[in-house]
């Protein structure tokens, strides 16, 4: 395992480490004062910020793997597995509103009965703050770090932040006299967790289909800048944001040797790598002009 990758798997897990224990704080006093309380919105917020660690700790896990080198069975590296443990997040995600759902369902059967207090806007007002913290320290870092599982985590924290603003209004209306608002806001964190889970599903499927992760007219623009290159075709991207994969077809002159041909091939990857700010592995396919594959 390289030191770079070292370092960076390493700087990947601290960042884990600090939101699992901020997670952890919000979602216990979340949990703990909604069944006081009994608030559908406040509890429903304090599952939503449990999945929040779980993930954390899933994290890990993911980050270990996917930080692994090449191998014999694996000549691509493991970055993959990365996207798979992103998969999970959205999948958590998805857990997470069938709960809340589950609670807005017996809200609506009952008629509520939650005790709005001082305390209750104090502790969401609190954990505002923490979530607000954690999200933007985790997605500055997940971009720092080219992580798609941190990014990923972030947006599903930053969801966490909405629910807790639309409890929060919700204790509002419910202290104003409207009983019924602890449901109504319930059902709307719901509605937000799944849009976030969606979005992070459609991302991650995107990477395992192999979507094309950059501008092609980008790459025929950097490699036909080289003198004695003719065209730029066939040019292909995949893999995730911080580790691309590129081959393409480089036509030159015909009569150019074959050193001078391996030449070009070699100031094209390098230009290439020099111009995207992410790990990337280039293929070059010299063609001379006129052949049968052009």
């Amino acid at each position: 395992m390289d030191i770079e990758t070292t370092d960076r798997s390493a700087a990947i897990r601290k960042v884990l480490l600090i939101t699992l224990f901020c997670n952890i704080c919000v979602s216990g006093a979340k949990i703990a004062y909604g069944y006081f309380s009994h608030s559908v919105s406040i509890t429903a917020d304090g599952f939503h910020s449990m999945f929040d660690g779980v993930s954390n700790i899933v994290g890990f896990i993911g980050i270990y793997f996917a930080s692994h080198p090449p191998d014999e069975d694996h000549p691509y590296g493991h970055r993959k597995i990365e996207t798979i443990f992103t998969i999970f997040i959205g999948v958590m995600m998805s857990l997470t509103c069938l709960e809340i759902f589950k609670q807005v369902y017996q809200s609506v059967k009952s008629e509520p009965q939650v005790t709005v207090t001082t305390e209750s806007f104090l502790i969401m007002i609190v954990t505002l703050g923490v979530n607000i913290f954690v999200t933007t320290y985790e997605k500055r870092r997940g971009k720092q770090l080219s992580s798609e599982f941190l990014v990923a985590d972030a947006l599903h924290t930053r969801s966490d932040v909405y629910v807790t603003i639309g409890v929060i209004i919700g204790l509002v209306f419910m202290k104003l006299g409207f009983t019924r608002a602890d449901t109504v806001v319930g059902a709307i964190v719901g509605i937000l967790v799944a849009r976030a889970g969606i979005g992070i599903l459609r991302d991650a499927a995107d990477v395992l289909a192999d979507r094309k992760q950059l501008d092609p007219q980008k790459i025929k623009e950097i490699v036909c800048g080289i003198d004695n290159v003719v065209d730029c075709h066939r040019i292909r991207t995949r893999g995730t944001n911080s580790n691309i994969f590129i081959d393409l077809h480089v036509t030159v002159r015909p009569d150019l040797s074959v050193v001078d041909g391996h030449k070009i091939a070699h100031i094209a990857e390098q230009r290439i790598k020099g111009n995207i700010k992410a790990e990337v592995d280039v293929v070059v396919h010299i063609e001379p002009l006129g052949s049968e594959a052009d």
